[in-house]
């Protein structure tokens, strides 16, 4: 992101910090920029869970504290399921897998040592080929600018 010439490295979820974003500038100087930026400051297409806990209770008629209990407790089978070897797939939708990582040896640089980094699993999401399509054909997503 861009202020004048100074680029903002600290940017997360669209949060601004001006001290960290605008080197030598006081807040002050930043408040000078506040207007400007809340027409021109696009914030990253990002959804919370908040968000969407909300969204759903408006589509559903569902009161936001059962559609958060829903959520939370999708969320738990989820995670239980995977902490116990246990794939989920949801058609349609994707499929939550544990992925395993090899056996392999990384350097720590500051010590100058190898470190032997045993066998392990990892969780993943791989989303399911109609998730895949509706993404790649949707005109929102193509707008946007990349991200890196």
């Amino acid at each position: 992101m861009v202020f004048g010439n100074y680029i903002c490295k600290t940017k997360k979820r669209g949060y601004l910090c001006a001290p960290k974003c605008l080197p030598g500038k006081g807040l002050r100087e930043f408040e000078s920029f506040l207007p400007i930026l809340f027409f021109t400051f696009q914030v990253p297409n990002t959804v919370t869970k908040a968000e969407v806990i909300a969204e759903i209770a408006e589509k559903t008629g569902i009161e936001k504290t059962d559609v958060s209990a829903t959520v939370e407790a999708f969320f738990k089978v989820v995670k239980d399921s995977m902490a116990n070897g246990s794939n989920i797939y949801v058609r349609g939708f994707g499929s939550f897998v544990n992925k395993k990582r090899a056996r392999k040896v990384a350097r720590n640089i500051s010590k100058n040592t190898s470190i032997i980094i045993d066998e392990h699993f990892i969780p993943s999401f791989k989303p399911s080929k109609t998730f895949i399509s509706k993404i790649k054909n949707s005109k929102k997503v193509k707008e946007q600018p990349v991200q890196a």
